[in-house]
């Protein structure tokens, strides 16, 4: 039977009728898959941009001055969600699907030098955002692309494409005009931008080093987030100590109040939340998406700032928003097509997602 019989065919089926009710079979299944991507993407939207005003919330506090303290109990309660997801994994093993998390002493030192760069991006991202507030945060935490172009030539010996660097320029470009026009507002805190400058470049190393430490954990992602972050409990504790904040949340006034403490749980739920919304985006879409979806994420982040705080902002500020989002997203366009044309060198491991998240330069998380 050649083509146009075959059509004729085909056409003959629908107009009998039985195509029809596997057209809208078709149209069901692609309206309700439409309509759990939209709910994933607006789940990831809600938990990331929440998640980032509550903790400018609880580091915006006049009376306690403790990123420290903040830092380490959202660590403790990640470390305690984890041991309750294991458990209701047990009670309910069809309902709840988690790993065994029993701890181990040798896992832990092996996932230590993780962990300390791990300790590094959160307290640095925290402190970023303490010191330049919600709507700098997008620029002042915009070159994790640039360092992972650059840690990945000095520690990887992996070149990159003309194209991919013309995009980390661009993020250069607008993280130094975003820079110039928050000073020229009066509104520039270099501590804040030496933070996030530093957060970058630990969000670039975490994702270069996680690769290494996934055998240790079984190749997990929840293994190593529970391990990272009783890691960091017990290595926040001589820092708080060493920087005199124990004795600071000690005189706290508000120390009894549950409204702070209910602030400071959910700040550690959602910090939690963040890495399984992340993966189940990509899950239901594709890295490049997922990315996509964050620096549209970010933008709205930023205006949101800008609009909450009633700020006025130049052309040129907006401009420099711009050009980071533009630069981030054209990177992830590049990157993507580069992966196609040679997919024998995609990572196949689970920490493929980690890395990807990594190089979008994590516009606003």
């Amino acid at each position: 039977m050649n083509r146009s019989q075959m059509k004729r065919s085909g056409i003959l089926k629908m107009a009998l009728g039985g195509s029809d009710a596997a057209g809208r079979d078709h149209d069901d299944t692609f309206a309700l898959r439409a309509a759990r991507i939209a709910a994933v993407v607006a789940l990831y939207w809600f938990v990331s941009i929440t998640m980032v005003f509550l903790n400018s919330a609880l580091l915006d506090n006049g009376e306690l001055d403790a990123p420290l303290f903040i830092t380490f109990y959202q660590c403790l309660v990640s470390a305690a969600l984890c041991a309750l997801l294991q458990l209701l994994s047990r009670a309910c093993p069809g309902r709840v699907d988690f790993p065994a998390l029993g701890f181990d002493a040798k896992t832990s030192r092996e996932v230590l030098p993780l962990s300390v760069v791990f300790i590094g991006m959160i307290t640095f991202n925290n402190l970023c955002l303490k010191h330049v507030g919600v709507a700098f945060y997008t620029v002042g935490r915009s070159l994790s692309t640039v360092f992972n172009v650059t840690f990945s030539y000095v520690i990887l010996k992996k070149t990159t494409s003309l194209r991919a660097l013309a995009c980390c320029g661009t993020i250069l470009g607008g993280f130094w005009l975003g820079v110039d026009q928050e000073g020229s507002t009066g509104t520039l805190s270099w501590s804040g931008v030496l933070f996030g400058v530093l957060a970058s470049a630990c969000v670039s190393l975490y994702a270069i080093y996680t690769k290494k430490v996934m055998p240790a954990v079984d190749g997990n992602i929840w293994k190593l987030s529970y391990y990272n972050n009783v890691n960091a409990c017990a290595l926040f504790l001589p820092l708080m100590l060493a920087s005199g904040e124990l004795g600071r949340v000690a005189a706290y006034s508000r120390l009894a109040d549950h409204r702070f403490w209910a602030m400071m749980t959910a700040g550690g739920v959602f910090g939690f939340a963040i890495g399984y919304v992340t993966g189940l985006q990509i899950k239901v879409t594709s890295p490049l998406t997922h990315n996509v979806s964050g620096t549209a994420k970010a933008c709205a982040q930023t205006v949101m700032a800008v609009a909450y705080h009633s700020s006025s902002k130049s052309a040129l500020w907006w401009g420099s928003n711009m050009m980071v989002l533009g630069g981030s997203s054209a990177y992830t366009w590049v990157k993507s097509l580069e992966m196609q044309r040679t997919p024998a060198r995609v990572p196949q491991d689970p920490a493929g997602e980690t890395l990807l998240a990594g190089e979008r330069g994590d516009p606003g998380v």
